[in-house]
């Protein structure tokens, strides 16, 4: 009887070592669940450049037509590219070609130049700015016996603009510059006009 209650008491004893081993879950078992339950967080998105932002803001591009009629005909095109220092100030560079007829000798003289220019342009009011220009053109020029010589010629231009907006960021310009330089070569006389019209984008 007593071996009976000895045998019995062990088979009991195993028993229950055996069922709480399979059913108790340790804790590491547990959090490792709920780490591979928990869904990645999303990838990184690129956040934009705002430096660059800014620095295409500031570009400006367009050109204009540069007319002069009479004894001394010139019309040009200046294709010209702008960058904003301040909201209202600016500077930027233009090249250009121009035809040129000239009615000042016994005949009549056809040619063309070619040039660069670097400009600053300061908006006072809404649509009024003040422009200031350095430009060095290479003409052809023509002497008395009609022989021809190419030469570089600089010219300083002061003056100013209106700026009309047409719809979106597009502008006409039309402004008035004079020639304070006064160059030996220079076409045009003491505070002769200089008329241009064009066309901004972003100005």
């Amino acid at each position: 009887m007593k071996k009976l209650l000895f045998t019995g008491l062990i088979l009991v004893f195993i028993s229950v070592s055996s069922f709480s081993q399979e059913t108790v879950p340790t804790t590491q078992d547990t959090t490792q669940v709920h780490q591979q339950a928990e869904p990645s967080p999303p990838p990184a998105q690129k956040q934009p450049n705002k430096k660059s932002s800014k620095r295409g803001k500031r570009l400006y591009f367009g050109g204009n037509v540069t007319f002069n009629v009479g004894s001394y005909t010139r019309i040009g095109i200046y294709p010209l590219v702008g960058f904003k220092l301040l909201p209202k100030l600016s500077v930027g560079a233009k090249i250009g070609y121009e035809y040129i007829k000239d009615k000042r000798w016994a005949e009549d003289y056809e040619t063309s130049n070619y040039g660069y220019s670097l400009f600053s342009r300061l908006r006072f009011f809404r649509n009024l700015y003040a422009h200031a220009e350095f430009q060095s053109t290479n003409y052809d020029l023509y002497d008395s016996s009609g022989n021809s010589n190419r030469e570089w010629v600089n010219f300083l231009l002061l003056g100013g603009g209106y700026s009309q907006p047409l719809g979106g960021n597009v502008r006409l310009n039309a402004q008035v510059l004079f020639d304070v330089l006064h160059a030996d070569n220079s076409p045009y006389k003491s505070w002769e006009p200089i008329f241009s019209v064009g066309i901004s984008a972003g100005f």
